[in-house]
């Protein structure tokens, strides 16, 4: 019965005959479909010719970025610390080269020719992989003759890689002033993630540290574009055949320039006076906060950082022991030694501890009550008012005065000069230092037993010891604060004024003032002052022999600031044989000291006493601004070849 069943539902003919219908209904529908393809072609290739190949001519047309001009960066008389240069360069655009494998081809083959250093190819890669694949990426900067002849040789080698000529950042006279201009150097993957790219298109720099990084928005500009046609291998051609566009192009518009109140004269000075040393030397103008000086020792040329570095370059500068890329104006702090005592003579008078006339007697050494520890100074001044104990920097003498004002007064009045805060100068990196308090070691350390202020704490923040540190931009802008009794407080700030591109208009930045301190009378001022003049112009002052011949009279204050801690049976003079553990050297000037136009702080790293090295560069800082002792720069490198409006090449007027 199972065969017979299965033979009555077998039909082939039935499956024959829908078999045909399928295969007629899959023809017609084939058929249909190659006819619309036809008439689709047809309509595209023969009715639609001229539109078409207009059209496809048109995406021969590659637009091409201009990128803007840099802003110069000049000093107060117009010199010019940072200008633009023509350089040529090599760039690689994607769209052009291939897949990745194509991209890390050509990259190999600029190591193998010798235009490229292996070690680069990691970050050269990302970088090109995080534009976009129409953009043309710099892979090497700034080429010689030598490189460009060898490319040349090599250029039939190479699909989507050119030579193109930009303006590259030159910096003129070299390493001076380099931690206050900071520098450029290639944009790199993390500056790619902060940027508008569309904005970069073109550029190969970005500003890095310093003015440049700080004002690198004023600085940049805003690119241009032009329309370029382009031939099937990428190379620009005047027309095709018979097609000849109509070219667009939008010119760039270049950065602005910014003057700053920097005396490359007198820069050149400090840091002449600070070769071969560890140090810095900070001078502002105490009505503005525009920065005279700001130097830094030793540093480093940025014109190597445009051309790029080698990781082994790089590493060197990084690793080096005497630490070039630290900008010590900003970031170095240190114990401020005896520069504190003209502060702490101030806080005396305010809280009655010790009038100006009252004496004390210095033996040579100070104890507390209770306790056998001896604090030493450096010989024995026998008996001092307040006027000597700040101009002979008596240490017993203000060893008593921490005693008697104990640190819950000391703390905040400090801080109210600026201890421990940042001054807010207008480029990035400065650190706050420390002014340390009972309630700073309750905060900062975890175990009962350091949180205790114990009172040889307190002595030893009486001569600028313990955990007080302070910058030498810091020491400038007290030294300033002191020069005009607390009344005129400025803010730091290196760029006193911008100039539009193509403009002959200097237009002055507004100082910033912050309110004054109103803590003391004007004689309890002239008392300080009177100490520091002494200091200059007495014998027996600590810097008398820095003051001598001066055709002006300064105030300042001496500061040796201990690194190493000499033990109780030695003595304070003891020889010190390792370098780097000697005492810093500390000066903080002001001048004239009846009409103060310049406030300076100098630092000298294991220098020795403040009197015998960091004064005597006061003295020529000084010199060099207020007598204007010449130091030659060269024309070449002036603004006089440039269109600078004559305001531009003079000390810019106060506008408060």
């Amino acid at each position: 019965m199972i065969k017979n069943t299965q033979g009555r539902i077998k039909n082939y003919y039935a499956e024959n005959r829908l078999f045909a219908v399928r295969s007629i209904i899959a023809g017609v529908i084939s058929a249909a479909l190659l006819v619309l393809v036809a008439g689709r072609l047809f309509y595209l290739q023969v009715l639609k010719y001229d539109y078409y190949h207009t059209l496809s001519q048109g995406n021969r047309i590659r637009t091409e970025p201009i990128p803007p001009s840099r802003g110069l960066i000049l000093d107060r008389h117009g010199v010019v610390l940072a200008e633009n240069l023509p350089a040529f360069q090599i760039e690689l655009v994607r769209e052009q080269v291939g897949d990745a494998h194509a991209v890390d081809a050509t990259l190999g083959l600029l190591v193998h020719i010798g235009l490229l250093r292996r070690e680069e190819i990691p970050n050269i890669r990302r970088t090109i992989f995080l534009h976009k694949v129409y953009e043309s990426v710099p892979v090497k900067l700034q080429l010689s003759e030598e490189e460009m002849a060898l490319f040349a040789v090599h250029r039939y080698q190479f699909a989507g890689v050119d030579i193109r000529t930009r303006l590259a950042r030159y910096y003129p006279l070299g390493e001076a002033a380099v931690h206050a201009i900071g520098y450029v150097s290639a944009i790199n993957e993390q500056d790619l993630k902060q940027i508008d790219s569309a904005e970069y298109a073109g550029t190969s720099l970005i500003g890095k540290l310093g003015v440049e990084g700080a004002y690198e928005e004023q600085l940049h500009g805003t690119p241009g574009f032009k329309e370029v046609l382009v031939n099937a291998a990428g190379r620009p051609v005047e027309k095709q055949g018979d097609y000849t566009p109509q070219l667009s192009t939008r010119p760039p518009i270049a950065g602005k320039d910014l003057i700053l109140g920097l005396d490359v004269r007198v820069q050149k000075v400090a840091e002449d006076a600070l070769a071969g040393k560890r140090g810095s030397v900070v001078a502002l103008d105490p009505r503005t906060g525009d920065v005279i000086v700001l130097a830094s020792t030793p540093g480093f040329d940025p014109n190597d950082f445009v051309r790029g570095l080698s990781v082994a370059q790089y590493d060197a500068l990084q690793n080096d022991i005497d630490k070039p890329l630290l900008n010590r104006a900003l970031r170095g702090a240190y114990p401020p030694g005896s520069t504190v005592k003209p502060l702490y003579a101030l806080a005396a008078q305010i809280y009655g501890i010790i009038s100006p006339l009252q004496t004390q007697y210095c033996g040579g050494v100070f104890t507390l009550p209770g306790s056998s520890h001896q604090y030493r100074d450096d010989k024995k001044h026998g008996f001092l008012d307040m006027r000597h104990a700040i101009s002979e920097s008596c240490d017993v003498y203000f060893y008593k005065v921490a005693e008697k004002l104990g640190i819950e007064r000391m703390a905040p009045f400090m801080k109210t000069f600026g201890y421990g805060v940042l001054t807010g100068i207008d480029i990035p990196g400065e650190k706050p230092g420390l002014y340390a308090s009972p309630e700073w070691k309750r905060r900062v350390f975890k175990r009962p037993g350091d949180q205790v202020w114990f009172p040889g704490e307190t002595i030893s923040m009486g001569i600028g010891q313990g955990a007080i540190t302070v910058t030498p931009l810091q020491q400038a802008h007290f030294a300033a604060e002191i020069a005009e009794s607390g009344q005129i407080i400025a803010t730091p700030r290196l760029v006193t004024a911008m100039r539009d591109p193509g403009s002959n208009v200097v237009k002055p930045r507004k100082t910033t003032l912050m309110p004054p301190i109103n803590i003391a009378t004007q004689e309890q001022w002239d008392v300080v002052h009177d100490g520091m003049v002494a200091v200059t112009s007495q014998p027996g002052g600590t810097a008398y022999a820095s003051g001598v011949g001066a055709k002006y009279t300064f105030a300042g204050k001496t500061g040796t600031a201990q690194v190493f801690t000499i033990k109780q049976n030695e003595s304070t003079r003891a020889k010190i044989l390792d370098e780097r553990k000697r005492d810093h050297s500390w000066f903080i000037a002001y001048a004239p000291a009846n009409d103060p136009k310049i406030a300076v702080s100098v630092l000298v790293e294991n220098g020795g006493f403040g009197a015998s090295v960091a004064a005597p560069i006061a003295r020529k800082v000084l010199d060099a601004y207020l007598l204007g002792n010449d130091v030659l720069v060269d024309s070449r490198k002036s603004a006089a070849n440039i269109p600078a409006p004559q305001s531009a090449l003079a000390p810019l007027p106060i506008n408060n």
